[in-house]
């Protein structure tokens, strides 16, 4: 029989033997300062396939030749006319109607004008591997080895092949081949250049082999592919021979995963949402059960262990929490749309609705959430999107069905403030609407690389604006440079809390030592033991539902110069700093300013320092920043009152004045004096017996 060259081609230099040493890649608990090249194990299995004589017996090998509308392939294949086994096998799937992809509608589907920039940079070679960086060219002989800036997610994600599916796009909406030769072609080229054999190779081939298959990156494939596959497959380009080498190769991804799994985190979530596409989407496979079980599975295990009770994703970041979120609903939608949604039980429904409400409760009224951690902004139109999906899966919800509906239907929460105890997520809130008053304050227990060292920190939103922001995390790692850049986003003292000597925390465990939602003057009090020999206790007073009080302490024997570091959003000019009293005043336009005010037991003065924000990776902006410093001698706390008032206009800042009551520090009773131009308030609260 005629062999296929494509197909010989691939087979040979995609050999893999079973627990041969290979070098992993980072995934999302290596800190840029650990070394991620570590040798591991691959456990992909030899399956005895004699590589250099495959023919496509050895694909439709793979296949379950009794599955429904296979006869005519099964026929062939039984009479030894394996080429016109996969001609009929491509005519199958040409016109398979049984599966669905429910994130395509081919019917409606739109090709943006960045769809189509992608493709079309891509003919010649200008990939946009990271939405980070702009496209760069890989040469006319693609060179997957090229790495412009030495920012890992930049190679890592070039082997996502992003523009793939916008080439799919934009092939299917014009039915111009040049689309589709070149898609193929690339297709076939990364096949070449990146053999699963070069995690045995020289030094240069085991690092291309931790960018090009590390597990995140396979699975990315294993989504995506599905999604080329339907664009591209009514194309005279895509043929029986070039079948054959799709669905090789689609089978040896999906074996590198359900093999070697990555530990555990958002990655393995990932991974197993994709075997379980992979599974269901081509149920032709003799392994596709096995696949998708596994992503079940993997699943229905990971949602108890990576989510608390309260909600809360275990990384602690908001951005990676919704990604989570639509893990779990992703692979919850693939099998109902295709009659398989009986493995998931109701308490994997219960345990997304709890992760959703976590996500409502933290997130501003422009539906945006803040930017703790590795957190990007993203947009309100995909947040939007992703509550019209949520619906689908809880039309009863009335709360998700307002987001829905952009509050058309449905109705809110039932309450205001809130707190996601476990998670140590706060939220105090005067309403849900674009002119209230929100802070979400973040101080939980320990997480992992997406999590940052800022406990205590916070956001605050008023009348449409965010007035304090979190830094943000830049970028991710790479060489110096890029570790460099990544390292300083994630110091302590460019988030807003407390410091010593500028120096990032060293435990990040925070206890809610009391949370009172009630009354005018709501109260909550969080602690943590930032250092061996200094913890940090931050009492914030939400009063009368328009401004707030801070009283941060820091308690313990530690010596040193104490920072409580405040960070403004963006525009400096904007900002004045008034040192004489200890003030920030804002005056951006619009009806949306603030007020700032610190006041000590200890003499303090007010430093202006370098202050940048990120809302998205590798984009920054300039902001102010301060931190009042207090020197530390001895055992005593050193104390501070903020009072952060906001206002609708500049007209109406008020004179402020604030002072201890409590006679000082006193193992948990804390009393504050306040005056807010003629109105004077006492603001109390006892957290005896709680405290350590």
């Amino acid at each position: 029989m005629k062999k296929s060259y494509l197909l010989i081609l691939f087979l040979i230099i995609a050999c893999s033997r079973q627990n041969e040493t290979v070098i992993p890649g980072d995934n999302e608990h290596n800190t840029p300062s650990e070394t991620p090249d570590e040798p591991g194990e691959d456990d992909t299995p030899d399956d005895g396939t004699d590589y250099e004589n495959a023919e496509y017996k050895d694909v439709l090998s793979l296949l379950n030749l009794e599955y429904p509308g296979l006869g005519n392939v099964k026929a062939a294949f039984e009479q030894g006319d394996y080429q016109t086994a996969a001609e009929n096998l491509l005519s199958y799937y040409r016109n398979r109607t049984g599966i669905k992809q429910p994130e395509l509608d081919l019917e409606n589907m739109k090709v943006t004008a960045g769809d189509r920039k992608k493709a079309d940079d891509a003919l010649g070679h200008m990939f946009q591997a990271h939405d980070g960086y702009p496209p760069y060219f890989y040469g006319d002989d693609i060179d997957w080895t090229y790495w412009p800036v030495k920012d890992n997610e930049l190679r890592y994600q070039l082997h996502r092949h992003y523009w793939f599916v916008p080439m799919g796009k934009v092939y299917y909406q014009t039915k111009d081949e040049k689309y589709a030769r070149e898609w193929i072609s690339q297709y076939l080229d990364w096949i070449k250049k990146n053999p699963m054999s070069q995690k045995n190779g020289t030094a240069a081939e085991r690092e291309n082999y931790r960018f090009a298959w590390r597990q995140l990156e396979t699975s990315h494939r294993i989504q995506d592919q599905i999604l080329q596959f339907l664009l591209f497959n009514s194309s005279p380009n895509f043929t029986s021979d070039f079948l054959m080498t799709f669905l090789w190769n689609y089978s040896r991804h999906c074996e590198r995963i359900i093999y070697d799994y990555s530990e555990k985190g958002n990655h393995l979530l990932f991974e197993a949402q994709r075997m379980v596409y992979a599974g269901v989407f081509f149920p032709e496979f003799k392994r596709a059960k096995a696949w998708s079980d596994s992503g079940v599975e993997i699943l229905n295990r990971e949602i108890k262990k990576q989510v608390y009770d309260d909600g809360g994703q275990f990384e602690l970041d908001p951005g990676y929490h919704l990604g989570a979120i639509n893990s779990f609903c992703r692979a919850l939608r693939m099998t109902s749309v295709n009659n398989a949604n009986d493995v998931f039980p109701p308490e994997y429904l219960s345990a997304i609705r709890n992760m959703i409400e976590f996500y409502t409760n933290i997130c501003f009224p422009d539906m945006m959430h803040p930017c703790f951690g590795d957190t990007k902004l993203g947009s309100a139109s995909v947040i939007k999107r992703n509550y019209r999906e949520w619906l689908d899966i809880f039309p009863d919800c009335q709360w998700i069905k307002y987001y829905a509906t952009e509050g058309r239907e449905g109705e809110l929460l039932p309450y205001e403030s809130h707190a996601s105890k476990t998670s140590g997520f706060m939220t105090f809130r005067s309403g849900w609407g674009q002119n209230d008053v929100v802070m979400v304050l973040k101080a939980g227990p320990p997480a992992f690389f997406h999590c940052q060292p800022d406990n205590g920190t916070f956001e605050l939103w008023f009348n449409g604006k965010r007035l304090f922001t979190d830094s943000g995390c830049y970028i991710y790692a790479g060489d110096a440079a890029v570790n460099a850049k990544r390292e300083w986003f994630r110091q302590t003292q460019v988030h807003n809390t407390l410091t010593m000597d500028g120096k990032n925390i060293e435990t990040t465990d925070s206890k809610l030592l009391l949370w009172k939602p009630e009354s005018n003057i709501q109260v909550m009090t969080t602690e943590n033991r930032h250092y061996s020999n200094l913890k940090h206790r931050r009492t914030v007073f939400f009063v009368d539902k328009k401004y707030f009080v801070l009283v941060d302490e820091a308690i313990g024997n530690a010596k040193g110069t104490i920072n409580l570091n405040y960070h403004m959003c963006e525009t400096p000019s904007d900002v004045r700093l008034v040192k004489g009293e200890n003030a920030i005043y804002t005056n951006y336009r619009g009806n949306s300013n603030v007020k700032l005010q610190c006041f000590s037991d200890h003499a303090i003065t007010m430093n202006e320092k370098e202050g940048w924000q990120s809302v998205k990776y590798n984009e920054k902006t300039q902001r102010t920043s301060v931190s009042y410093d207090a020197k530390k001698t001895d055992t005593t706390p050193v104390r501070y009152i903020t009072v952060i008032y906001p206002v609708t206009s500049v007209n109406e800042y008020p004179e402020i004045d604030a002072r201890f009551t409590d006679g000082g520090y006193s193992n948990g009773k804390i009393g504050v004096g306040i005056s807010i131009g003629s109105v004077k308030k006492s603001l109390e609260c006892d957290i005896t017996g709680v405290t350590d």
